[in-house]
C-alpha cells in the first residue's frame, strides 16, 4: 500500500459522480490519489482548500507563440487566411531562447487559470530558411523546459507538416515546418524521449499540409515501442476552403481521406472539426475520434460554430482548447462549447453539466495520453484546482453551477501530481513571479519575439 505523502480537505469537489460536500483526498508519492472520502472532517496535517475544487483542467490544443498575437490583429478585419500572414510574421522571428521565454510566460499563465496540462500543437521545427540547429529538436526542447518551469503537464504534439497547400510547396517561413517527407520527420521525433511531465505524440497539421501518401508513416510512427497507438492530433476542417481543396483532389472529404489512412480511431483527436458534413460526424464518432472544439478561437477568426452536440452524440468525446490564446479561460471554452450550442439550436442546457466538466479535464487528458488525469478518484492523478466561491463572478452562486459563472481568475489554489504549483492566486515555483509579475514576463516575453522593446 502507498504511503500518504500529503492530503488535503476539501469544502466542495468536484468528484465523478458530481459535487460534493467535505471531500479528504490523499495522495501517495508518485503525486496519484489515493483516498477520496465525501463526507470527511478535516485530519491533523490535511492541507484546506477553500470553494470548489475541480480536476486538474486539460488545454488539449494550444500554439504557444500565437500568444503574441493578442491584440495585434484585431483592427482591420480580414479573415483566417489575413490573420495567418500575420502569425507567418511571428514564426519568423522565433529562435529557441525566444520561444522558451514566451512559451514558459504563456504556460505560467495557464497553470494560473487552472490547467494542470496542456497538449502543444508544434510545428515550428527548424531555424530560419529551415536550416537545422545543432540539435534538430532544440525548438521542441524549448517548450519542454517552459513546462517543466511553468510547473505543468505537457504533451509535445509534434506535428508532420509538408506543402503549403496541396500540390503547393512550402514556400517563405513554412520552411521552417518542413522535415521533407514523414519518415524525415519520424526519424527527427523519434530522437525525444518523455520523462514524468513529458509525452511526445504526433500531429497531422492538416490534409492541406501532408500528403495522402505521406499520412500512413505517420500513423505507423505513433505507434509505442509496446503495441500501442500514442496520441495523433490533426486539424480537421477548420475552413471551408479546406474541404473544396480536398474534394478537388482526393475526390472526398478530408474526414474520408483520413478515414481511408487509418488515421481516425480512439488515440486520434480531430481539432475544430467546424465544417464537417453528416457523413464525417458518422465517421468520427464510429471510430470513437475524439474531436477539441476552440470556442474563442473560432469565434475570433470567423471560423463558424461546429455541430458539437452531433459529435458528441455519434461517439465523439468532446475536449477543448484555447488554440491561438486569445484567451486563456477553460471555463470560458466550456461555456463556449455550450452557448454555441444554445445559439445553433434555440434550446439551453445542449451540454449537461457533467459532460462541460468531462470536456474540461478527463476527456482532454485521455486525448493525450494521460489517462489517469481530469479525475479526482483513487488511482487519478493528484491534479486539484480550488475555485473560489467569493469573487464578483461566482459569490451567490450554488456550487455546482461554478463551471458555468466561473472564470479562470477565480482560480486560488493549483496543484499537480501532489505539488502546490499555484497558491493563493500566485505562481509558487517561478521564483518571485507573482500573476501581476507574470503580466510583466509576458511583456518581455512577447516584445522579445517580435524583437521590439516592452513598450512597442
Amino acid at each position: 500500500m502507498r504511503g500518504v505523502t500529503c492530503s488535503w480537505w476539501c469544502e466542495h469537489a468536484w468528484l465523478p459522480t458530481g459535487p460534493a460536500v467535505s471531500v479528504r483526498i490523499e495522495a501517495g508519492a508518485d503525486g496519484v490519489i489515493t483516498a477520496v472520502q465525501v463526507g470527511a472532517e478535516p485530519a491533523p496535517g490535511d492541507h484546506l482548500l477553500q470553494g470548489m475544487v475541480m480536476p486538474g483542467f486539460a488545454n488539449t490544443h494550444s500554439h504557444a507563440f500565437h500568444r503574441a498575437l493578442r491584440g495585434r490583429t484585431q483592427l482591420d478585419g480580414g479573415t483566417f487566411w489575413t490573420w495567418r500572414d500575420r502569425m507567418y510574421a511571428l514564426a519568423d522571428r522565433l529562435d529557441p531562447d525566444t520561444f522558451r521565454e514566451l512559451a514558459t510566460a504563456v504556460y505560467a499563465e495557464m497553470v494560473l487559470s487552472g490547467i494542470t496540462c496542456v497538449g502543444e500543437f508544434h510545428y515550428l521545427h527548424h531555424g530560419p530558411g529551415g536550416a537545422r540547429y545543432g540539435d534538430p529538436n532544440a525548438m521542441g526542447e524549448a517548450l519542454r523546459d517552459a513546462a517543466h518551469a511553468a510547473g505543468l503537464r505537457l504533451t509535445l504534439l509534434d506535428t508532420c507538416y509538408l506543402t503549403g497547400g496541396i500540390d503547393v510547396p512550402l514556400a517563405g517561413v513554412q520552411r521552417r515546418f518542413d522535415d521533407g517527407d514523414a519518415e524525415s520527420w519520424a526519424d527527427r521525433v523519434s530522437m525525444m524521449c518523455d520523462d514524468d511531465t513529458f509525452r511526445v505524440a504526433a500531429a497531422v497539421h492538416s490534409v492541406r499540409a501532408v500528403p495522402a501518401d505521406q499520412l500512413d508513416v505517420v500513423v505507423e510512427a505513433a505507434i509505442g515501442e509496446d503495441g500501442m497507438p500514442r496520441p495523433v492530433h490533426v486539424h480537421l476542417s477548420e475552413q471551408p476552403a479546406e474541404n473544396a481543396a480536398c474534394l478537388a483532389a482526393y475526390g472526398c472529404t478530408p474526414t474520408q481521406l483520413l478515414a481511408a489512412h487509418g488515421v481516425l480511431g480512439s488515440a486520434t483527436t480531430a481539432v475544430h472539426a467546424t465544417h464537417v458534413t453528416a457523413g464525417d460526424i458518422v465517421l468520427l464518432g464510429e471510430s470513437r475520434t475524439t474531436v477539441c472544439v476552440c470556442p474563442t478561437t473560432e469565434r475570433d477568426l470567423a471560423d463558424g460554430i461546429g455541430p458539437a452536440r452531433a459529435l458528441a452524440d455519434a461517439g465523439s468525446a468532446i475536449a477543448l482548447g484555447t488554440d491561438q490564446h486569445v484567451m486563456v479561460d477553460m471555463f470560458a471554452e466550456s461555456r463556449g462549447l455550450e452557448m454555441n450550442e444554445r445559439l445553433r439550436s434555440g434550446q439551453r442546457g445542449r451540454f449537461s453539466l457533467a459532460e462541460l466538466v468531462d470536456a474540461l479535464a478527463p476527456a482532454g487528458h485521455a486525448a493525450l495520453g494521460w489517462p489517469a488525469g481530469g479525475r479526482l478518484e483513487v488511482g487519478g492523478l493528484a491534479d486539484l484546482v480550488a475555485v473560489r466561491l467569493d469573487t464578483l463572478r461566482t459569490a451567490g452562486a450554488l456550487a455546482g453551477q461554478i463551471p458555468l459563472v466561473a472564470a479562470g481568475g477565480d482560480v486560488d489554489t493549483v496543484i499537480i501530481g501532489g505539488r502546490l504549483v499555484v497558491s493563493g492566486g500566485q505562481h509558487a515555483l517561478l521564483e518571485g513571479v507573482g500573476r501581476s509579475d507574470i503580466a510583466g514576463r509576458m511583456v518581455r516575453a512577447v516584445a522579445g519575439a517580435w524583437n521590439t522593446s516592452p513598450s512597442s
